[in-house]
């Protein structure tokens, strides 16, 4: 499909950081984002039939406008809606989806105050969903920059509400004929087939993004060596735990000329005559089942003529999930399974492959052709075959299926050293424009947010639908769209600076201290005795997490964390029939309790689990001594949602359990904010933070997996507060908590 996307940068006088400026009174010219590209609005009109309708999306500063063709070679059109991001906007990526023959990547739109206010639009590649999720990031931004300096009066009412002006009867018609529809695949009369169009929006240096440049956010335990080279890719073995009965980890690794994003989209494509020049072992594939957009199971099928092992044709099948991680970088798990939609095929072996990973990150390099990426391909190997190849020094296992699953990133790497087309696909170029001022719109004019922007989309009559159907067929087989980013200098959008601030102490130092006893205190959990104890918690130190240095700015430097600054006091496991927010105002709460009273601050982490039945995780942290309110703490404690979205970050750790749940987990830090839903409670003498890990497709995929093994799984988790301005480095720890082999059946009931 077409998403031809395009970024600029409005530039003028008066930009900085995110937290500069002296006042509230601005030079005119200022900083905006320019975002636009082509992409395919999905949807339901009003008579129940879902569509997928060719736009053009532009993102200036915090507006947003569809067009039916591109503003740039078509001067003079008009915007067939516009609309504004409101700082409750959440962005999620749905993964993939079959639209019309073709595989396209979904993001879904909600507002989080009202989750019937959403939207969807489709692009032509996995990557381009990272770009415009940061292209509405910086939008996001943009709103808080303007709400932080006082706004329009039609802004701070929608601090309070949001402006609907859609016509109730139409939205009520449109949903009343959505319902139910959400597993119909029926498309309009869209597009014939979605043309695969590379995006151009450009990637530009000290963008803030996500991440800051992380390499990595915690200690593993894994000790790697290099035993074995070919083709320029190096094999490992993890010898941490060499004398183990278990799986043996072996790992390829090897830099290849290109972006993650296109190596992404040639490691997932199944057809087969592209996979015949690089894979030697799946290079049949066949698409069976997409369960969801995050994951497939296919079924594969291989003659072994060149491998001695196996003399027969095999055929397996097997499940792929896979993630794309905030800083960009794609994980691919895959497991072996049995599907009754795949049963054995005459003529073939069924066998099952080993469980294996790909994980897909760019290196942030000043390389002459380009973007490079690093690949790593991890497998598991039964420990009698692996110790039998070794001592016969490979003879034997370069005859083997492990090694030919090892040679995928060999393959993958000629492949498009030999095919420069694939490495530039998704390059970007970039072109500079500047502009006078950024002051483009009447605020009377654009009131609408952007739900309804998309919403009105659909309300088009038929007639009108026909014809741009029509034309946008003609429009992309006789045209490929041209993209060309229109990018204005770039710069960080500002919130103001107070450098008088006192960062240096997080609770007041002036009165003195209260002690903590810790048998006045109790969760449903109970406290473990040691890291041997099971069904239980711990608070170990952050010595297992790095953290950002004083120097990081600068440099990227990372440091070992320390003592958390809050002690956990309890820890609740609740069974819930739904999701539960607000845990705090219950009477039964340890908030609610008298020792709990007595507590100068207590900060509440109530992690929604979804699952069935759904469960609630909450950790309660306490400080002995009122927080300084000049502090980061004290800004986050007392700040805006947007702030807290911003900055709230956990950094996860699996100390121990399946390598593959470590590699679904990951090794960095997470904005919450910014990949689920987050809530925010703030009375008396606590912060209580409702954490809706289901509110994210890839967040319930990832814990849906982590269930699955979580009695035989230690995992650690720091809290912490993203430190973004030099005054507020280094990072510190706010909490830690130990989670030792779970059991599911020991949740307590909720009672609120």
């Amino acid at each position: 499909m077409a998403s031809p996307l395009r970024k600029a940068a409005a530039g003028g006088e008066g930009g900085g950081s995110p937290e500069s400026g002296s006042d509230g009174r601005e030079s005119e010219k200022r900083t905006m984002f320019v975002y636009s590209g082509w992409v395919y609005h999905l949807g339901v009109n009003s008579i129940g039939h879902e569509y997928c309708r060719l736009r053009f999306l532009s993102i200036r500063g915090k507006y947003v406008e569809l067009y039916k063709r591109d503003p740039q070679e078509n001067p003079g059109i008009k915007p067939i809606r516009r609309g504004i991001v409101s700082h409750t906007l959440m962005v999620e990526e749905l993964g993939r989806r079959r639209v019309n023959d073709g595989d396209v990547y979904v993001l879904g739109f909600y507002n989080r105050l009202d989750e019937t206010k959403k939207g969807q639009i489709a692009c032509a590649t996995a990557g381009e969903t990272h770009k415009w999720m940061e292209a509405f990031d910086h939008a996001k931004q943009q709103t808080e920059y303007e709400l932080s300096r006082g706004g329009s009066a039609r802004n701070k009412l929608n601090m309070e509400t949001e402006i609907n002006l859609e016509p109730e009867g139409r939205r009520l018609r449109v949903r009343r004929y959505a319902h139910g529809l959400k597993n119909l695949i029926r498309i309009g009369q869209g597009p014939e087939s979605l043309l695969r169009k590379s995006s151009n929006l450009a990637t530009h240096d000290g963008s803030r993004g996500y991440f800051g440049g992380d390499d990595r956010d915690v200690i593993e335990a894994h000790e790697w060596k290099c035993i074995h080279t070919v083709n320029g890719v190096r094999i490992f073995e993890d010898v941490a735990d060499s004398k183990s009965d278990k799986g043996i980890l072996v790992k390829a690794v090897g830099v290849i000329d290109a972006s993650a994003d296109s190596v992404f989209e040639v490691v997932m494509n199944v057809d087969h005559h592209q996979r015949y020049e690089w894979d030697m072992i799946t290079g049949d594939l066949e698409l069976v089942d997409s369960l969801g957009g995050h994951y497939d199971v296919l079924y594969a099928t291989y003659n072994p003529r060149h491998l001695t092992r196996w003399h027969s044709k095999r055929d397996f099948v097997f499940t792929r999930q896979w993630f794309h991680g905030q800083d960009g970088t794609y994980t691919i798990l895959q497991f072996p399974t049995t599907y009754k939609k795949c049963p054995p095929k005459s003529g073939y072996q069924r066998t099952n492959i080993n469980p294996s990973s790909w994980e897909i990150k760019n290196l942030n390099s000043s390389h002459a052709n380009g973007a490079r990426c690093l690949v790593t391909q991890m497998l598991e190997i039964q420990p009698v075959g692996w110790f039998k190849w070794k001592s016969f020094r490979w003879s034997k296992f370069e005859k083997t299926s492990p090694c030919a699953f090892l040679s995928q990133v060999a393959g993958l790497k000629e492949y498009i050293g030999a095919n420069p087309a694939v490495a530039s696909e998704f390059l970007t170029s970039i072109h500079s424009k500047s502009s006078d001022s950024i002051s483009e719109y009447d605020e009377t004019e654009v009131a609408d947010e952007f739900y309804d922007a998309l919403s009105a989309d659909s309300s088009d009559n038929e007639d009108s639908d026909k014809e741009e159907e029509t034309n946008s067929k003609l429009f992309c087989q006789e045209k490929r769209i041209k993209l060309k980013n229109i990018s204005w200098a770039i710069q960080s959008l500002a919130l103001k600076r107070t450098s008088a601030l006192n960062l240096t102490s997080q609770l007041d130092p002036d009165i003195p201290p209260v002690v903590i006893d810790p048998s006045h205190y109790h969760g449903s959990m109970r406290q473990g005795k040691d890291d041997t104890d099971a069904d239980c918690w711990t608070s170990p130190n952050g010595s297992g997490f790095m953290i950002r240095g004083k120097t990081y700015l600068k440099d990227n430097a990372k440091i070992m964390g320390g003592d958390p600054l809050l002690k956990l006091i309890a820890v609740d496991w609740f069974k819930v029939e739904k999701c539960t927010s607000k845990v705090t105002l219950s009477p039964s709460s340890l908030v609610q309790s008298e020792a709990g009273k007595k507590l100068p601050f207590i900060l509440v982490i109530n992690l929604e689990v979804p699952a069935k039945p759904n469960y609630s995780l909450v950790l309660y942290y306490a400080a002995d001594q009122p927080i300084n309110k000049n502090s980061l703490l004290g800004k986050f404690v007392d700040g805006s949602d947007m702030f807290r979205d911003s900055r709230l970050k956990l950094i996860p750790r699996i100390v121990e359990g399946y390598w593959m749940v470590k590699r679904a987990v990951g090794t960095k830090a997470c904005l919450l904010g910014k990949a689920v839903s987050c809530k925010y409670l703030r009375e008396g003498n606590f912060l209580e933070i409702d954490v809706d890990i289901g509110s994210s497709s890839v967040a319930r995929s990832v814990i849906s997996l982590v269930l699955g093994y979580v009695t035989s799984i230690v995992v650690d988790l720091a809290i912490l507060i993203e430190a973004k301005e030099e005054a507020e480095l280094p990072e510190y720890i706010l909490g830690t908590v130990r989670l030792n082999r779970v059991k599911l059946d020991s949740a307590v009931p909720y009672e609120g």
